[in-house]
């Protein structure tokens, strides 16, 4: 082992750390600060700096800068004695003390703490009783975090609020409804059903002047976060698993929830920088020559050049704003017929909701049974995996079947509106991306060259609808 010129044991470095600061005061922070230096001066020593870690803990792992410098500065020589309030301020891993033993030994620093006195890692029984403190720091920690545990694990199964930071839509308690982000969450869901972006939901509530739960701005990835939480449903969670019915009312039904969580965890649904749509046909407007879709394509001109393309070949290309202009014409036209509320009929058979929950409650109670016996010794791992697989077959084919109960009609808004146009023009380009999807099949063909019969250069014969 290296053996160091011995630090001077009269100057001291001060450490304090508090794992966590309910407060953010950092209350329990000075009162450790002012113990020590009374320390320093019941024992005649010169404090020469304080290091300070608040709101981390040792146990965690996590990086604590305080700590890290005061090391070094042990290493430095810079001083033979270190104060802290208790050993477990200093460390509760043994491979963090260790490390510490290192730096003190060689150098012979005193470590004095206000609650566990004199800890002399120059000898073996000094370093004997330190390592001893910290296992039982340790076994005191890891006592702790199995109490909570278990408490955690006691009120979710009565459907109980387990803390953290306020979720938006409910106060502090977790419990209590703040009825204006209620009704956030419920037309956030109802635009996400109705083919709205997450990104042009988030902008609108930032123009309204709401924030998160936090007190900053939504943006798409914050807002997706919300409206995935089974807490919305009246859900409670544990450990990233739907854990049984929560004791606060919930801000949407669990049928809504689930087709808006289907919605959102579609892969197909995840934005890039390469699918990120911008014009109202790309995708959507298929080539009348092989079938494939259209895509817009510039030669970054003018936006009177752009043009839609055949993504397979150059089977057809068509100017952009023209095509989506002609489109838009033809949707407004529908919605204003007489016959247009039959565009607001179901097109699908309605889900049972209450027959899928019965579905689910019987196949979580098969579950749980399933549960309590292995965990009786009645049956081993084998055999619970062999009894338990049916039951969550039925119970993935129920919640499947709950994620499409639930859907908002894209043309509600428009469909007896004084001024559709006006109504179309509020709307943001996803909603109407998923009203000309759910209204129409547009398929373009190669335009005819030259002037057209009406009289002007736009070929609208081909441009083919077929009505859905």
């Amino acid at each position: 082992m290296l053996h160091h010129e011995p630090a001077d044991p009269s100057l001291a470095l001060v450490y304090c750390r508090m794992s966590e600061d309910r407060e953010g005061a950092g209350l329990g922070i000075d009162r450790q600060r002012e113990d020590c230096t009374a320390l320093a001066a019941q024992l005649g020593l010169k404090i020469l700096d304080m290091y300070e870690d608040n709101d981390l803990s040792a146990y965690s792992g996590k990086p604590r800068p305080g700590y890290k410098k005061l090391l070094a500065d042990l290493r430095a020589g810079r001083a033979g004695t270190v104060l802290a309030w208790h050993t477990d301020r200093l460390h509760r891993s043994p491979t963090e003390l260790e490390e510490y033993i290192d730096v003190c030994e060689p150098r012979r620093i005193e470590t004095r703490t206000v609650k566990a006195g004199h800890l002399d890692l120059t000898t073996a029984t000094g370093r004997m009783i330190a390592r001893q403190l910290g296992v039982q720091a340790r076994y005191e920690v890891e006592r702790m975090i199995e109490r909570q545990r278990r408490a955690r694990e006691q009120k979710v199964k009565t459907g109980e609020y387990c803390g953290g930071p306020r979720p938006f839509g409910w106060e502090s308690d977790g419990t209590t409804p703040i009825p204006a982000e209620i009704a956030v969450i419920r037309e956030a869901c109802a635009a996400v059903l109705a083919g709205a972006s997450m990104r042009s939901i988030a902008a609108d509530l930032t123009r309204r002047g709401i924030e998160t739960s936090m007190g900053k701005q939504f943006d798409g990835a914050a807002l997706r976060r919300v409206l995935l939480r089974p807490r919305n449903a009246g859900i409670s969670q544990f450990r990233g698993e739907e854990a049984g019915p929560a004791a606060w009312d919930a801000a949407v039904d669990e049928a809504t929830w689930r087709s808006v969580t289907a919605i959102l965890l579609d892969p197909a649904r995840v934005p890039t920088a390469s699918n990120v749509r911008k014009h109202l046909g790309s995708g959507l407007y298929l080539c009348g020559i092989c079938g494939g879709t259209l895509r817009s394509w510039s030669n970054g001109k003018s936006a009177e050049r752009q043009q839609y393309r055949c993504r397979e070949e150059v089977h057809v290309s068509r100017n952009l704003l023209r095509l989506d202009a002609h489109v838009q014409l033809l949707i407004l036209e529908r919605v204003s017929q007489p016959d247009a509320a039959d565009l607001l009929a179901a097109r699908e058979t309605p889900v049972d909701v209450r027959g899928v929950q019965d579905q689910m409650r019987s196949a979580r109670a098969t579950l749980d049974q399933l549960a309590s016996a292995l965990g009786a010794g009645e049956m081993d791992m084998q055999e619970w995996r062999a009894a338990s697989a049916a039951a969550r077959t039925r119970l993935k084919r129920a919640e499947g079947e709950m994620s499409r109960a639930v859907s908002v009609n894209p043309v509600v808004g428009l469909v007896g509106a004084a001024d559709p146009e006006a109504e179309w023009r509020k709307l943001d380009l996803s909603r109407r991306r998923a009203v000309l999807d759910f209204l129409m099949t547009v398929r373009v063909y190669p335009a005819r060259r030259g002037r057209q019969p009406g009289g002007g250069y736009w070929d609208t014969s081909a441009v083919r609808v077929e009505w859905k």
